[in-house]
């Protein structure tokens, strides 16, 4: 329906000589307003030097007659706004195509014929996956799904640290502890902690670090690399199990070992070029040319740094994937690091910088505040979902309903914050049933379930449609819409927050009507498949579970 109100609106600016000027269609705080809203009227006034309140009328007079049986009223507001109310039978209309589509329900096509990678989660080999990682797993994997509901072909990266400094401290930790056989994460996770530690506080330990550095660089020490050959697929391990755990999936593996040689030679061809610069034995790109900083590319030992690295990365993904779009999603703290690495990108490749987006995420904090894992203090990613999975098991028996509600509530508290929000995690509001939280959602869905689970043992239900729409119906209706913004904006919170709202209006209309046997109960039952279709649908595209109990 939207779009159906933003062509009236645009045919309505032609007859007005208003050009194409850009305007909002959106809905209202308050329902009292309407179901749609626009404010075309106060930008064309600036363009055609009239009265934006006069503007507003002409809009309105030209809506009713193009929108005809859609609306039921349209009325001009404040110093200029058009608000407009659905005629009942336009909602009625939507509510059965939401009963009726299934899965389909708020599918969009605003991204048809387009190929978007996203690269997300990125862990770090050596190291166990941290909160860190997992921010970027759900928000990457909701977004992923998002713009997948647009109708793009969504390929999944994951750009994974296997050499540098941490690998060269997880190695050292594990010779000193005498341990040639690694085997687990944590294990790993523990040697490199002690080879942090070491690292920062003992000159010698510091050098020998160095030196195994280079060597896994260079790549002709046979028994360092079947070390590492062993705690890389040790770790790899580790990771799938989670991302199976969390219900994610990824197309292709990027890893910094094949990108430090391309990012090298481009950076290198590069300074021949005029676009990086010597400095002290190393490469660097001046960025004070863009108002940006300056920042090491290759360092005076001839090592890549991690911005090398992206770049190689950014040819690589070239190589490998055809793509209209690149998504990058990683911690807030990397955006000064993203804006130097795309203005190089930008003088090397234009074309790849153009399509490339960062989409940056804050930190997940607990009680204790960010935690370091150089420290040997990291929460990890398996650590929390394990704790939480323990707490929603007080009230789910059975293991695999608490494993959907531990990663509702987990996975709702992340999406809930505008894109680049710090979060503090708390374990009790997030396995609330009283709002505000993933099993509230999750809750809310289990409970219409159950009444078209009732409804369905008794007689056939009668009554025809109520003589004015309930506000969930009218809630309902603009799912495709909210998943589209929030597609097109890269914001998951936009559509966790609507169906927050839609859940509360759910139990609302749960409390206050009787639907089975009470007045206009065929049309209820309908609104609740409209519900559940809409409440599941939105979750999934989240990427957060949907229990058929709790």
């Amino acid at each position: 329906m939207e779009q159906q109100i933003r062509k009236a609106v645009s045919e309505a600016l032609k007859t007005l000589n208003a050009g194409e000027v850009p305007f909002s269609v959106e809905r209202p705080t308050d329902l009292v307003h309407g179901d749609y809203m626009t404010n075309a009227a106060l930008v064309a006034a600036k363009v055609i030097g009239k009265n934006p309140h006069d503007v507003a009328e002409q809009i309105a007079d030209s809506l009713t007659k193009s929108l005809g049986g859609s609306v039921g009223r349209i009325e001009v507001a404040g110093p200029g706004f058009v608000n407009i109310a659905l005629s009942i039978e336009a909602i009625a209309l939507a509510v059965r195509e939401a009963g009726a589509q299934g899965a389909e329900w708020g599918k969009g096509s605003g991204d048809v014929g387009q190929r978007v990678v996203i690269e997300y989660t990125d862990p770090n080999p050596f190291k166990e996956m941290h909160i860190g990682h997992l921010m970027s797993n759900v928000v990457g994997e909701s977004l992923a799904r998002l713009i997948g509901n647009e109708g793009a072909t969504v390929i999944r990266a994951n750009y994974q640290g296997d050499v540098g400094p941490h690998v060269a401290k997880a190695i050292w930790g594990l010779q000193k502890a005498g341990i040639t056989e690694p085997v687990t994460a944590k294990e790993i996770g523990e040697a490199y902690a002690e080879g942090s530690r070491a690292y920062e506080e003992s000159p010698e330990a510091k050098a020998e670090i160095d030196v195994l550095n280079q060597a896994i660089y260079m790549g002709n020490d046979k028994n360092v690399m079947e070390f590492w050959r062993k705690g890389r697929d040790i770790s790899l391990a580790a990771f799938e199990r989670l991302y199976k755990i969390l219900g994610t999936h990824f197309d292709y593996y990027f890893f910094e070992s094949e990108t430090a040689e391309s990012g090298t030679r481009i950076v290198k061809d590069g300074l021949e070029k005029g676009i990086f610069e010597e400095s002290e034995g190393a490469v660097i790109y001046p960025g004070e040319k863009k108002g940006l900083h300056t920042l090491v590319f290759i360092t005076s030992r001839g090592t890549p740094t991690y911005e090398a690295k992206d770049i190689g990365l950014a040819f690589l993904k070239e190589e490998r994937i055809q793509s209209d779009r690149s998504i990058i999603v990683t911690a807030a703290e990397q955006i000064g690091h993203f804006k130097i690495v795309f203005a190089a990108l930008e003088d090397i490749a234009p074309t790849i910088a153009q399509k490339t987006t960062h989409v940056p995420h804050g930190f997940l904090r607990l009680s204790t505040g960010k935690m370091s894992s150089r420290a040997g203090n990291v929460i990890t990613a398996e650590g929390l979902i394990r704790e939480v999975v323990r707490k929603a098991s007080e009230k789910n028996e059975d293991p695999l309903i608490a494993e959907q509600v531990a990663l509702g509530a987990i996975k709702y508290m992340i999406l809930r914050q505008a894109p680049g929000s710090d979060i503090i995690f708390d374990e009790e509001k997030s396995l609330s049933l009283e709002g505000d939280s993933g099993p509230y959602l999750q809750y809310a869905l289990v409970r219409a379930r159950s009444v078209l689970a009732a409804a369905e043992k008794g007689r056939t239900p009668v009554g025809g449609a109520s003589a004015a729409p309930y506000v969930l119906e009218r809630i309902i209706l603009h799912f495709p819409e909210v998943a589209a913004r929030a597609a097109r904006e890269l914001s998951p919170n936009l559509l966790a927050s609507y169906l927050t709202e839609l859940a509360g209006e759910w139990n609302s209309f749960y409390a206050q009507e009787r639907i089975i046997g009470g007045d206009y109960e065929a049309h209820k039952l309908m609104l609740a498949r409209a519900f559940i279709n809409t409440m599941k649908n939105g979750l999934t595209v989240l990427g957060i579970p949907t229990p058929e109990r709790m």
